[in-house]
């Protein structure tokens, strides 16, 4: 955790300019892994909100108080949305967390035709499931910002009804091993990138994206997982 993120219902509550948090994994975080104590600085900030330091105030098995300033805001965005098939359960966390470790404030978790239908019923797919991987993310990064992560169970209607309203005004781009065009470096423009299941995309698929304006594209010969591809196309491409 290198930066402590606070509620902002959390902020709102502070006494005398000292934020209270109760023990919880936050707390159980900075006393055994910061080793703080009271005068330590930590990084902190807001969820949806700045960033700054909070010096600690007490540390005790009551929990933890701190005085906070915020005097920055938070890095800006990838200028992405992001279209992934849902992946297998055991991997939605890694991918929710780089998500948002990475900046991208869109992420659209869609149907496949290799995508097994019973995901859709995976826990971690519940709201605050998602939000606590999007949070331990923004942690990670030093970022406030909650990516906005949408489900949509059915691939065409999603691709004919939902998604050019999302690529209107972006660069579309679909992750495709097979594609003979090499993915772009720094393009200059916004993006949507979608990218398939560990299996690929069919070509029914591929062509449906390809009429929504995404141009299939590749990294070359190797195929790779979903959790390793994501960061792999962002540092290709910013």
């Amino acid at each position: 955790m290198n930066t402590l993120l606070l509620t902002p219902c959390e902020l709102a509550a502070a006494r005398g300019g000292v934020v209270r948090l109760a023990v919880d994994r936050r707390v159980a975080h900075v006393r055994a892994v910061h080793r703080a104590a009271v005068g330590t600085v930590l990084r902190v900030g807001v969820v949806g909100g700045r960033l700054g330091t909070a010096t600690v105030a007490r540390l005790d098995d009551a929990g933890l108080a701190l005085v906070v300033t915020l005097e920055r805001d938070p890095p800006p965005p990838l200028p992405l949305a992001l279209v992934l098939a849902l992946p297998r359960p055991k991997v939605v966390r890694r991918v929710l967390q780089t998500v948002a470790t990475l900046g991208v404030k869109r992420l659209c978790l869609v149907a496949a035709w290799r995508v097994e239908k019973s995901y859709w019923e995976s826990p971690l797919l519940a709201a605050a499931a998602v939000r606590a991987e999007l949070v331990l993310g923004l942690e990670q990064a030093g970022d406030t910002m909650l990516p906005t992560v949408t489900l949509h169970r059915r691939f065409k209607p999603f691709v004919e009804d939902e998604l050019p309203a999302i690529v209107v005004g972006t660069r579309g781009l679909v992750a495709h091993p097979p594609a003979a065009a090499l993915c772009p470096r720094d393009p200059a423009a916004r993006l949507t990138l979608a990218i398939g299941p560990e299996g690929g995309f069919t070509a029914y698929e591929i062509g449906a994206l390809a009429r929504q304006g995404l141009e299939p594209v590749s990294l070359g010969p190797r195929v790779l997982r979903v959790e390793q591809a994501i960061p792999a196309l962002v540092g290709r491409l910013f």
